[in-house]
């Protein structure tokens, strides 16, 4: 009896410790292959293969909006979760009504590079391409 008891309560602690996240498509936001194949080196080297990249937007920047972008190891509570180009990709659900019919590319060039955001939310945009308005 208490055997079965205690094996109830880990398994209650178990799912307790899981985060509690939704699965998306890419109709919330899509990498690009050169984008997909980037982060996934960039998590490779971090040392955590099987984590995720965050994807969210934070009030700043010359617009008003900017993204920020961050590795992490696995998604958070009420997260989104969507699969592109190979790459587990996270977004929070305050972060997605932004961020929604995106699509994160990236370019290796001197440049102009890095990582760029196509959002047909965006109203406008600075010049610099790293915050916009909705």
């Amino acid at each position: 009896m208490i055997a079965g008891k205690i094996g109830a309560a880990n398994k209650v602690a178990a799912a307790a410790a899981q985060p509690s996240f939704r699965v998306g498509d890419e109709r919330l936001i899509k990498l690009t292959g050169p984008a997909g194949h980037k982060v996934s080196s960039l998590l490779t080297k971090q040392g955590r293969p099987s984590g995720v990249l965050r994807v969210a937007v934070v009030g700043g920047g010359c617009s008003g909006l900017q993204y920020k972008m961050d590795l992490q190891d696995q998604p958070q509570n009420r997260d989104i979760l969507v699969e592109s180009s190979g790459v587990r990709v996270v977004v929070d659900p305050k972060s997605a009504l932004y961020v929604t019919g995106s699509e994160l590319d990236y370019v290796d060039a001197l440049t102009d590079g890095g990582f760029k955001v196509k959002n047909p939310n965006a109203a406008t945009s600075c010049s610099c391409g790293e915050s916009f308005s909705a």
